[in-house]
């Protein structure tokens, strides 16, 4: 139930956006350093069967994703800030509401101008999430895997960056700290995500790399494409943390779109409980969600 009000508190907060986004049109004009745009989006997807001969199971998910640029540039300075906040829930026939969808990303990058398409940057990103997540079992137990701020992840550090438009970019950081936050107390003694056991963070010290390609495939299509990779100096600079997400986005009208997402992550410090033949080991495992669905998207 918590779960389900958290999903329509976010959706309120999105119509309450439309508003507020309405009301300061005019002030954002006149300061004309600043790019505000974004897009509030709401997934659907839900299948139902009566009588099917063929079998299947009832099934229902809604997902809802607010994606804002805020982007500055005057004279040689230019500074690039991208929020994005998700949330997903889905419901099957047999079983209760569990979250498909949960992310809090904070993306930044401060440049100054060193040639045409070059910067000089000093680069941020934080992740995190909004509730606890679970792995299932067979018989429908569940063991807890993450929790708010756990994990928390912020990286950070200069360098440099090439930066054709908006829409391409990709900064390299040959000095970057990155520092993964677990808060939760019983994550943080079974040193989850690579902590320490009974610790709260994990302080590693390596070499970033951020992308991002947003293309058309046609003229109501679009493909976005964002790549993260984290080589840690300190202690196996070879197993490589990578994160990357890939959406295409079909509009149907000014508000209705069918969209398609996925993300894969190949985390060295992140362990998954898998069991087998009663047996439980925790192994380190490529990541893969997936969201398909149709909804709307308002945009400004």
């Amino acid at each position: 139930m918590k779960r389900i009000l958290l999903l329509v508190t976010l959706l309120t907060a999105s119509f309450a956006g439309f508003s507020q986004t309405t009301a300061s049109k005019d002030t954002t004009k006149k300061d004309t350093a600043w790019k505000i745009h974004g897009q509030n989006t709401f997934l659907i997807n839900q299948s139902s069967f009566t009588h099917w001969a063929a079998g299947g199971a009832n099934a229902f998910a809604a997902n809802l994703v607010f994606d804002y640029d805020f982007n500055y540039k005057k004279d040689k300075w230019s500074w690039d800030n991208k929020v994005i906040v998700g949330y997903g829930l889905s419901k099957q026939a047999g079983t209760g509401w569990r979250k498909n969808d949960d992310r809090i990303i904070l993306n930044s990058l401060l440049g100054y101008k060193a040639a045409q398409y070059w910067l000089y940057t000093f680069y941020a990103n934080f992740q995190t999430q909004f509730t606890k997540g679970y792995t299932y079992n067979a018989d429908d137990t569940r063991t807890l895997i993450s929790a708010p701020f756990a994990p928390a992840y912020l990286t950070f550090g200069p360098g440099f960056a090439y930066k054709k438009s908006d829409n391409f970019r990709v900064n390299i950081s040959p000095l970057a700290a990155r520092i993964t936050m677990v808060s939760n107390d019983s994550l943080s003694n079974a040193g989850s995500f690579g902590v320490t056991p009974g610790d709260k963070s994990l302080f590693e010290f390596g070499a970033s790399l951020d992308g991002y390609l947003k293309f058309n495939l046609a003229p109501n299509i679009s493909f976005e494409n964002i790549l993260k990779l984290y080589s840690n100096y300190l202690k196996q600079p070879g197993n490589i943390y990578a994160d990357y997400a890939g959406n295409i986005f079909m509009k149907v009208n000014k508000l209705v779109t069918v969209n398609f997402g996925v993300e894969l992550i190949s985390d060295p410090n992140a362990k998954i409980p898998v069991t087998e033949n009663g047996v439980t080991a925790e192994h380190s495992l490529l990541q893969v969600k997936q969201i398909f669905g149709a909804g709307l998207t308002y945009k400004f």
